[in-house]
């Protein structure tokens, strides 16, 4: 539990502990539910499954443009993510064509 931050003086720094207890969760969440897709995405391509790694990168970068939309994770943390698992699930078409 982390410790009890001291009592804040100015509006605006009151607002942004209601802010920040509002949203940390949120945030948290989201992180949370992008490492879970991203982890389906390893599986597929780790047993070689090309529907199911497609499949799964598909959810996973839609889960990751609408963080980056909401602000919950910067656009080149974004773009760099999607370009990972892209090249990966592509590798995997590629020599399963091969």
């Amino acid at each position: 539990m982390p410790a009890k931050a001291p009592p804040q003086k100015s509006k605006s720094a009151k607002k942004r502990v209601r802010q920040s207890r509002k949203l940390t969760p949120r945030n948290r969440a989201v992180k949370n539910i992008l490492k879970t897709l991203g982890k389906k995405v390893e599986q597929a391509v780790e047993s070689k499954n090309i529907d199911g790694a497609k499949t799964a990168l598909n959810k996973f970068v839609s889960a990751v443009d609408k963080a980056e939309v909401k602000g919950v994770i910067h656009r080149n943390t974004a773009s760099r993510k999607i370009s990972q698992f892209v090249r990966r699930v592509n590798s995997l078409s590629r020599s399963g064509a091969a």
